[in-house]
């Protein structure tokens, strides 16, 4: 099953193979990102996505280790994918880029319980670790 999707601004798109697997993630890092909230994402093989449309823009932290790239669009700032140098093989894809959003229909796993603020609901069912599994 094809998945596709893009920023705000439809500047942006892409189509990716069905995620691997869903989660939620509530690390500060995820929390500044999105906003306040947890980031919902979806693990998708690197081999099976591809920009169909623009150019994304991308960021890297420099002062901390091991850092993420985050793209995003350059235009309306919508963050649609992290590469991570921990597995490069795959893309850690935002939920809410999906063109059908019921793509991403259960949180299977949460990620950094330990992190996550009194208001942030940890869905019942998923699997929760308090900090990255491994």
């Amino acid at each position: 099953m094809a998945i596709t999707g893009g920023c705000y601004c439809k500047k942006l798109r892409y189509e990716s193979a069905a995620p691997q697997f869903k989660g939620l993630c509530f690390c500060r890092e995820c929390q500044q990102i999105s906003g306040g909230a947890g980031n919902l994402f979806m693990v998708v093989s690197a081999d099976a996505f591809k920009y169909t449309q623009g150019s994304p823009k991308s960021f890297t932290r420099t002062d901390i280790e091991n850092p993420v790239t985050r793209e995003f669009c350059a235009e309306c700032g919508t963050g649609i994918l992290t590469r991570t140098p921990r597995n490069p093989a795959n893309l850690i894809l935002k939920a809410g880029t999906l063109d059908d959003p019921s793509v991403y229909d259960a949180v299977q796993l949460v990620l950094f319980t330990s992190e996550k603020q009194p208001h942030h609901i940890v869905p019942e069912g998923a699997r929760a670790f308090e900090k990255f599994p491994g």
